[in-house]
């Protein structure tokens, strides 16, 4: 152990860590979870460190030397070199004072090793150098914007490629007549395509809404320092910033036109979670959808069958389970909980600031990790190795008397809802007594009053497909 010490006292730091005197305080302060921050949250501190190092020396604040040694400790932590030295429990102290002066200690104390210093020697000091112009306030929330946008690219290939997935068997199963079900009661026949296409759409359209909520996250509050007042940073440091961290990420960053709200609200992080929760629902009602079309397979719908990709019971031999729609309905329920801590730690901050930054951020870089990697799995082990089953489809669609809603503009549906009794009873097709009435003139045009031709029941129900084109049959 070395000694270190911080403005409460001296603190015994273990002899090798990065780390100093806050950060070995609130490891013993909160032995919580055991859990660590997401690599998002580390990097994207980082680069604010990065960013005010070279802004400040910019401005004349901080000598070249120690900028230049900030500079490349932390472009080492971005490049994930010091994640073991992130050890404070997402469970923290309010507003994530801990988290940022782990990163600060870190760098700071790896900056003084690259000057040629021991550690806790501070050459580099991670207060007054490394955390300057800066305050947890507005460090945390910019880096909780900074690290969604990083993972924004990941997040969306993986939702496309699900969508490429979806349309792909749209394509495959286009030919393919099925009944359709509301209510899980038999409806008018549809596309086996037809359905996949919806799922392919629905999910499109959430990765849409994804995109445009991300686009709250740019506007930054980088430079409020501690209620938005911008003490201790330069009048020049705000917008600098927000120029050097486009520069250094790529992203299309802007600054905030009112630094007390951004420092105030967290409703852009709210309204991007929730846009998560949006695709995890919809997630989930697609993976239940395609649960109960492949059960079975004796007893239940077949109408697909997912690929098998492990043995589905430790004690009935040869059952296989639709294990990656199971895995992805977790994940999913899990991604809502996320938004339900996020929503409630954004409506409990006080007056200049919220201080339950640490569990949104959590959540958030969370609900990301577990959506990236539940969604590529589901596509690749499940989706893409999808099979119809046409003969069960084409088979129950053959027993569907819902089917007589065709014939709704010759009889009307008083007369068709008589046939689809009728036609359960008997155990027969809508189409076979629909036909045999007709030969006997026992059907009635509802307009005209004339008997119904078997060629016109022929015509209406003769060709199922095209029942699922739409208009008038």
């Amino acid at each position: 152990m070395r000694r270190e010490s911080d403005s409460l006292g001296e603190v015994l730091v273990p002899e090798n860590a990065l780390y100093g005197a806050q950060t070995q305080r609130a490891v013993e302060n909160f032995p919580i979870s055991g859990l660590k921050p997401w690599r998002a949250f580390i990097w994207s501190m980082a680069v604010i460190k990065q960013a005010a190092a070279g802004v400040n020396c910019d401005l004349g604040l901080l000598d070249s030397e120690r900028a230049e040694a900030i500079h490349a400790a932390a472009q080492e932590v971005i490049a994930g070199k010091w994640d073991d030295q992130f050890v404070v429990d997402p469970f923290q102290a309010g507003a994530g004072t801990s988290h940022n002066m782990n990163v600060n200690e870190v760098i700071a104390n790896r900056a003084t090793q690259l000057m040629g210093g021991k550690l806790g020697e501070y050459r580099v000091h991670p207060n007054d150098h490394v955390n300057m112009a800066q305050s947890t306030n507005d460090t945390i929330p910019s880096a909780i914007r900074l690290g969604c946008l990083w993972r924004l690219e990941e997040l969306s290939s993986a939702i496309q490629n699900l969508v490429d997935a979806f349309a792909a068997k749209a394509d495959e199963f286009d030919d393919i007549l099925k009944s359709g079900r509301t209510h899980l009661q038999d409806a008018v026949p549809l596309r086996l395509g037809q359905e996949f296409g919806a799922y392919a759409r629905a999910v499109e359209r959430d990765g849409e809404r994804i995109r445009r909520a991300a686009e709250g996250l740019s506007r930054l509050g980088i430079g409020g320092t501690a209620v938005g007042s911008g003490l201790n940073a330069h009048p020049e440091y705000p917008a600098r910033m927000v120029a050097k961290l486009s520069q250094i990420t790529g992203f299309k960053l802007t600054g905030s036109e009112d630094l007390f709200e951004s420092m105030q609200s967290m409703a852009d992080a709210v309204a991007f979670s929730a846009s998560l929760k949006t695709l995890a629902l919809t997630l989930i009602r697609i993976a239940n959808d395609l649960r109960l079309l492949a059960s079975g397979p004796s007893t239940g719908l077949d109408e697909i069958r997912f690929p098998p990709v492990q043995p589905g019971s430790s004690i009935m031999p040869g059952k296989v389970n639709p294990v990656m729609a199971e895995m992805l309905d977790m994940a999913m329920f899990h991604v809502v909980g996320c938004d339900t801590t996020i929503g409630l730690a954004a409506q409990a901050g006080q007056l200049e600031l919220n201080v339950m930054m640490p569990v949104i951020a959590h959540n958030l870089f969370e609900a990301m990790q577990v959506m990236i990697g539940s969604i590529n799995a589901f596509t690749e082990r499940a989706v893409r190795g999808l099979k119809a089953n046409r003969e069960k489809a084409e088979g129950w669609l053959a027993k569907n008397a819902i089917v007589a809603t065709a014939l709704n503009p010759l009889i009307g549906y008083a007369r068709g809802a008589e046939l689809v009794k009728e036609a359960q009873a008997r155990n027969l097709t809508v189409r076979e007594v629909a036909l045999e009435k007709a030969q006997s003139g026992q059907l009635i045009h509802r307009e005209s009053g004339l008997p119904v031709s078997a060629a016109e029941i022929e015509r209406a129900l003769g060709d199922l497909r095209r029942m699922t084109d739409g208009g008038i049959v």
